[in-house]
């Protein structure tokens, strides 16, 4: 049986960085499902860095389903938890089924990768505080409120943390997470 892992997220996620890690995991032979506030077909978006603008632009992206619910998670049965960014963790962070997963993968030490404003996240538990990450630059003053000290860097590893900019650092997020993963939780 594959070791198992969760990637949460909800509708507005930015779709690279909830599909390239869950096709990149699943390629290396691990399973994995995706929770979200309920168990139902999400809708990602696309953001995109065009010329003349301040900021990312956001056009609709892919639907995927979520496979279960947060309520429905059982945390021990995953090895490691993947929080894509987006939008989506903007209004997820006020979900206590969420916080309570979240607490649980953190408590335990188990491998987190984490991506552009999924942070937002982990901040809402208090799993920044102390800890050196990387995050969508706008979001540099939020990780430093959290108690984390802000890298802009494309990845950044901080013991089974691992946290990247955006879906352009994705290369280097996904090798530095599986070298994580490799040493504490490889595929059985």
């Amino acid at each position: 049986m594959a070791a198992k892992i969760l990637i949460v997220t909800g509708d507005a996620a930015e779709s690279l960085e909830v599909l390239y890690p869950y096709q990149r995991l699943r390629e290396e032979g691990y399973e994995v499902h995706i929770a979200a506030p309920t168990a139902k077909r999400l809708r990602f978006v696309v953001h995109d860095f065009e010329e003349g603008f301040d900021t990312y632009t956001e056009k609709p992206g892919y639907s995927w389903p979520a496979d279960l619910a947060f309520s429905d998670v059982e945390p021990g049965a995953y090895v490691a938890l993947v929080i894509p960014g987006g939008r989506a963790p903007e209004y997820l962070r006020n979900d206590p089924e969420l916080r309570k997963l979240l607490k649980a993968f953190f408590d335990a030490d188990k491998p987190v990768a984490q991506i552009c404003h999924g942070p937002l996240l982990t901040a809402a538990i208090g799993g920044l505080s102390g800890r050196r990450v990387t995050a969508y630059p706008a979001l540099e003053l939020d990780v430093q409120a959290a108690g984390a000290s802000f890298q802009d860097t494309e990845v950044v590893v901080d013991g089974t943390l691992v946290s990247a900019r955006a879906w352009p650092d994705h290369s280097a997020w996904m090798r530095e997470f599986l070298t994580v993963l490799r040493a504490k939780a490889p595929v059985t």
